[in-house]
């Protein structure tokens, strides 16, 4: 069973399991199934909007997809969360990557 089918399982017994959920969006991401992950991701913000590597992660998967504008968006949405919940740390990431892409 690879990671992605384990993952799914564990989401099969718990379907709020965020790590489980994350785990299945990172994945994607790693073998480079960039339509899949930003699904993933998005699923994840959905689940918990307070999630914020998802929106660091997310965007990072947008750019991949030559998808600028999702990529802005979703950076935006995480700093406007990050700002909230206190996490300066992610919100800097956030911005860092946010002010790299192109005009």
């Amino acid at each position: 069973m690879d990671r992605i089918e384990a993952l799914k399982a564990m989401l099969a017994l718990d379907p709020k399991n965020m790590l489980a959920l994350y785990g299945v969006a990172m994945e994607y991401k790693n073998r480079g199934e960039f339509e899949l992950a930003a699904k993933s991701f998005q699923d994840v913000i959905s689940a918990n909007p307070t999630y914020a590597a998802a929106y660091f992660h997310g965007g990072q998967t947008y750019e991949q997809l030559g998808q600028i504008e999702q990529a802005r968006d979703i950076y935006q949405q995480g700093i406007a969360i990050t700002s909230r919940t206190g996490d300066s740390h992610t919100r800097a990431e956030l911005q860092g990557a946010l002010d790299m892409l192109p005009i």
